[in-house]
């Protein structure tokens, strides 16, 4: 099996057959000390402050609930800032779910619930490739 380099993702990497981008993409506020983050990132929406950080069921912030969940098109670096980025948000789209990234220790249980959550937007991830 060959190893993923997350480091060398294309834009987009995680995306089959969509609609265009512009309908299914859209700008996004990556908060502050998020880290670098890759494509294929499934990210949340915190609540409160309507920005994104990485998906994690033991937030309480908004970011925890799988409705929330979005991926991230392209990389981007909001280590000491906020940053601008763009995410695929909703469909109609098929998503590669290999090549999706969640944070690290995420139950297989808590992977299925966001990509349900992402099929209710038009968001399919391909069942072989789910969680």
């Amino acid at each position: 099996m060959a190893v993923l380099n997350y480091e060398n993702r294309r834009d987009g990497c995680y995306l089959g057959e969509s609609a265009a981008l512009n309908i299914i993409n859209e700008e996004i506020v990556v908060a502050s000390g998020a880290g670098v983050l890759y494509p294929g990132t499934v990210l949340a929406k915190i609540t409160a402050s309507s920005k994104y950080v990485v998906h994690d069921t033991a937030l309480a912030n908004g970011a925890e609930i799988p409705a929330n969940a979005v991926i991230l098109f392209s990389r981007v670096d909001a280590t000491a800032a906020d940053r601008k980025a763009v995410a695929t948000v909703n469909g109609p789209a098929t998503i590669n779910g290999n090549d999706l990234t969640y944070k690290a220790g995420m139950t297989d249980a808590a992977k299925k619930a966001v990509n349900a959550a992402l099929r209710l937007k038009g968001m399919k991830v391909l069942p072989q490739h789910a969680g």
